[in-house]
């Protein structure tokens, strides 16, 4: 089990810690107990069962500010849902990224709402909330997102023809993603940096690409932004971006997005 002290990023070195956050591990069951289990059913001729894994819990604890009483805390609880999830998600990702840095490990990656096994959200007492228990808490379930059967099959369709070579992936599409990463999360310095390299190589694998004529107004788009982009990218090195920055990286970044999909669509 491990327990990290969370500030602000902006806060000073002294401040009080906004979250801590409580990482713990599970444990499947031994395996010397499952090889028992597996010499059993092989006997019996039983259909082999999944290995069980160990899985990671994690606890976000809001410290910043106590509820006065079980009343005000009852009343959070009841309206509180997804937008505070969305925050504690924020919270453990950020340690994740710093976990990437200081190992060096490229293969940590962030964790997105869709692959949490279990979403909960309550409140507690001290020690309580670091063991995974609660005063009070509730299940936070994810709505199935109905899509059109178009939609839900292009992706199926494309994948297929990237696994059998009949189409190659634009480096661009990689870039873009990291790009949206960044942003997403708040690091906008890497954004800037990341996006620059995503614009020049969409401009060029756009350009280059069969479907060039029904990208040329995307592509329009795209050079334009090449100058906004660069300065950007370029303010990305001296430190701290400004709101004008900001709003460039987002909508070129969009811009490159769409013009990604369009040339999906149309490949289709």
């Amino acid at each position: 089990m491990g327990r990290y002290l969370i500030r602000d990023p902006e806060a000073d070195p002294g401040a009080e810690p906004t979250h801590v956050l409580v990482l713990a591990t599970l444990g499947a069951p031994e395996r010397r107990t499952l090889l028992a289990r597996r010499a059993q059913r092989r006997q019996a001729g039983a259909e082999p069962e999944p290995t069980p894994v160990t899985t990671g819990r994690a606890t976000v604890i809001d410290v910043g500010s106590p509820f006065s009483g079980e009343a005000e805390a009852g009343a959070w609880l009841a309206a509180a849902g997804e937008d505070e999830l969305v925050g504690d998600l924020a919270v453990l990702n950020r340690v994740l990224y710093s976990f990437r840095l200081v190992t060096a490990d490229p293969y940590v990656a962030p964790v997105g709402r869709h692959q949490a096994l279990v979403a909960r959200i309550g409140y507690g007492i001290g020690e309580e909330v670091a063991d995974g228990l609660w005063t009070e808490a509730r299940e936070l379930v994810v709505p199935e997102r109905r899509q059109r059967r178009k939609a839900m099959l292009h992706p199926q369709a494309r994948l297929a023809a990237l696994l059998s070579s009949r189409e190659q992936p634009l480096a661009s599409e990689e870039l873009a993603l990291r790009a949206r990463l960044d942003l997403d999360h708040g690091r906008y310095r890497e954004a800037a940096l990341q996006l620059l390299v995503a614009l020049d190589a969409a401009i060029a694998e756009l350009g280059g690409d069969r479907l060039a004529e029904t990208l040329e107004d995307r592509l329009g788009e795209l050079r334009e932004q090449r100058d906004p982009v660069a300065a950007t990218a370029q303010n990305a090195l001296a430190g701290p971006l400004e709101q004008e920055d900001l709003e460039t990286i987002v909508f070129a970044l969009g811009r490159i997005e769409a013009a990604l999909r369009v040339r999906a669509v149309a490949s289709g």
